[in-house]
């Protein structure tokens, strides 16, 4: 059986009382779990958006909840410092009694950075740098003195205390380019697929195999999981209406169910959708992060969790 649960941008309009009422609804729902974006501003022309902070957020959440895992999808490393990102990790975490996924990636929204100032290095560099604050944050997270002289990160016999709860903490890491893919063998604990059909998904899930075989290590313990949109309705003008919905939120996405489904997106009625999931669990996926871009819609919730979980 797969896990299923709910992502969300949390700088989209959105406010504590809307995160709140979506996590009470995860929870309630038996949604495994739960995990936002980080971003510091809307990410496709609406600044004005309300954006709501990644890590206190993250922290109300371990206070809030109690059963599930929820944490960033991904966090920038050119937002911060490892040791910083190790250092809240580990405290989420605690507070959380070891319910916290971390993910990190490159960052990709070059507007943001310039707009606040943020250093934003060609992609090769930051690349770079997500290797390395990979290792940054598992030397910290191990407890023990860690030295590390990298090109931009460096630890002289640093020691953090507490660390994590959990005893191997989930690194998640995304992307499906070739060198991403690299360090995604080396580095994560979870790989996460977004924005693409079933036979796009194997394709760079062997490439990922192959990388894994390349530095003797075995693919079977990097997790495979699946970000991406969905819809759900009854009927056709249930699906249509919620497309739209999704789309005052980003109105690139497609206009259509037909194009919705050729995206590689989650979309139709709850059998349609137990088959596409069905579909990507026997390619390799056992985690689905569905992203829920109409904020205040919690009948889909409710109508994926009694139709879709059990069948999942």
């Amino acid at each position: 059986m797969a896990e299923i649960g709910i992502m969300v941008e949390g700088q989209e309009d959105m406010t504590w009382e809307r995160f709140f009422r979506l996590a009470e609804a995860v929870e309630e729902l038996g949604f495994s779990h739960l995990f936002r974006s980080d971003h510091l501003t809307g990410i496709y022309g609406y600044p004005e958006r309300a954006s709501l902070a990644l890590w206190p957020s993250l922290t109300a959440l371990a206070m809030r909840t109690s059963r599930i895992r929820f944490g960033p999808l991904v966090c920038a490393v050119t937002f911060r410092q490892p040791v910083i990102v190790a250092k809240m990790a580990a405290a989420v975490d605690q507070l959380s009694g070891g319910r916290l996924d971390l993910g990190i990636g490159a960052g990709w929204n070059d507007m943001e950075h310039q707009m606040f100032g943020l250093n934003y290095p060609r992609y090769g560099v930051r690349l770079e740098m997500l290797d390395e604050a990979a290792t940054v944050i598992k030397l910290l997270w191990s407890g023990e003195p860690a030295t590390f002289e990298g090109k931009h990160y460096q630890l002289d016999h640093a020691q953090s205390h507490p660390g994590p709860a959990q005893p191997n903490p989930t690194l998640i890491m995304g992307g499906k380019g070739k060198k991403t893919l690299q360090i995604v063998a080396k580095q994560a604990t979870e790989w996460n697929f977004a924005y693409g059909g079933v036979d796009f998904f194997r394709e760079k899930s062997r490439e990922l195999d192959e990388n894994c075989a390349a530095i003797n290590r075995d693919p079977g313990e990097i997790r495979r999981s699946m970000m991406a949109p969905f819809v759900i309705g009854r009927d056709e003008a249930a699906l249509q209406s919620r497309i739209e919905a999704h789309r005052r939120m980003f109105p690139s996405l497609p206009s259509t169910l037909a194009e919705w489904n050729e995206a590689g997106f989650i979309g139709g009625s709850p059998g349609q959708v137990i088959d596409q999931m069905k579909a990507f669990t026997a390619a390799g996926i056992d985690r689905f992060m569905v992203q829920h871009n109409d904020l205040d819609d919690l009948d889909s919730l409710a109508l994926l969790a009694a139709e879709v979980l059990p069948h999942v």
